[in-house]
């Protein structure tokens, strides 16, 4: 264990590396700026080239995706903030963005949902972040005043919620900066890494899941559908809070061994083990399943290992083609619960504080089988993400150290 004062010589030694890459920062810009000089064009006239950025941007027309210059996003309104990102994390949503099966912005854009940096210009009216601030970013916004978002339900806002997410309908984090409404933009605790806070979005939504299946009481029975890393993320969760009845399912045996990696005790089986447990013992069944692979069948399968009064949680992103085959007498015979989780609901800072508690003994990037990869090497990310040979990638895009 960390002593306090280890931890407050760490925490300084944090905010020193902060302040002298701010300065670092600062003098870019300043590079940056002056590169936006006149200079001649060939009608005669003076015209002026405008600072850039590294970006990985995606055509959703063509459906490729390129690692390019693009112009340093500047801030025109009081209530927005630019952040510098120093990771970016992919998820499984964005895999399916390129491949066109998940609904996205219609022209080029900046991809990235999940990324966390510091706060490198503020605009005037911004009050509860101030520059140089490491911060982590929701992308979700709302309009407010619409009746999903009067009645608490903001992340159903038919002209915000999933569709004016940062990364899938407006610019995102797979660059060294992007704009950001200031109301998005969560300061981070001084105990929370960087290499942590870069999974507080996908955490946020475990949370919002957690909201609805709730009360869990301890001693529920669990079954989690997938041993990605969504579903790494649940098996950890649900090992802080106490939950020790729980199996995990998962057809690839390397992710079955990032799954095993995490020590919680929990039994990770491949889909015919799990038919097997229940042709053993036809009264053998869960009163949660959460599936996090989106896939139909497992989806099937799941609902006919629940106990009655069970809950199904359809936690992963299935592809709007995918159809699945449910008996309603089942249901009614039961009284089963299906739920849907999307985006987070209000859920953001939840996660910042789960973070805190979980610590590195559940966030370690080695157990949950996740690599770090530098922006220029996204194709190898994405080749080893879909051999399955990860379970997440992520982005360290700007250099600043935990």
């Amino acid at each position: 264990m960390e002593s306090n004062s280890d931890q407050q010589c760490r925490i300084a030694k944090k905010k020193t590396t902060v302040s002298a890459y701010l300065q670092s920062c600062e003098k870019t810009t300043t590079q940056l700026a002056a590169a936006s000089t006149p200079e001649s064009c060939s009608t005669g006239e003076r015209g002026y080239s405008k600072p850039e950025m590294e970006a990985l941007q995606f055509d959703p027309r063509k459906k490729t995706l390129s690692l390019s210059k693009t112009e340093l996003p500047a801030i025109v309104d009081k209530h927005e903030v630019i952040v510098r990102v120093t990771y970016a994390g992919v998820c499984g949503t964005d895999l399916h963005i390129m491949e066109g099966s998940f609904p996205c912005r219609d022209r080029t854009f900046i991809l990235g949902h999940e990324f966390c940096g510091v706060a490198s210009s503020i605009g005037a009216e911004v009050k509860h972040i101030k520059r140089g601030d490491r911060v982590a970013v929701d992308p979700q916004s709302s309009c407010g005043t619409c009746t999903y978002c009067t009645s608490g339900r903001y992340h159903q806002c038919p002209s915000g919620g999933l569709y004016s997410t940062l990364g899938i309908f407006n610019n995102g984090g797979w660059a060294q900066f992007c704009k950001v409404p200031a109301r998005q933009v969560f300061r981070l605790p001084d105990s929370i890494t960087f290499q942590q806070a870069v999974l507080s979005e996908p955490l946020s939504c475990v949370c919002h899941a957690w909201d609805l299946v709730s009360p869990l009481p301890i001693g529920t029975s669990v079954l989690v559908c997938g041993a990605g890393i969504i579903g790494n993320l649940w098996t950890c969760v649900l090992h802080h809070t106490g939950h020790r009845k729980v199996i995990v399912s998962e057809p690839s045996s390397v992710r079955r061994t990032f799954n095993e990696r995490l020590n919680t005790g929990y039994k990770c089986c491949s889909p015919e083990e799990l038919k097997a447990l229940k042709a053993a013992n036809s009264q053998w069944g869960v009163d949660l399943c959460v599936d996090c692979s989106g896939n139909g069948r497992a989806i099937e399968e799941a609902v006919s290992l629940l106990n009655p009064c069970g809950k199904l949680c359809i936690f992963g992103v299935a592809s709007p083609n995918e159809k699945i085959s449910i008996a309603p007498f089942e249901i009614f015979r039961k009284e089963l619960t299906i739920l849907g989780v999307t985006i987070n609901q209000f859920s953001f800072q939840k996660a910042l504080s789960l973070i805190e508690a979980m610590g590195p003994s559940y966030l370690d990037y080695e157990k949950l089988g996740i690599q770090v990869f530098p922006l220029e090497k996204y194709a190898e990310a994405f080749d080893a993400l879909r051999k399955g040979l990860i379970s997440k990638a992520i982005f360290k895009v700007s250099p600043l150290p935990d």
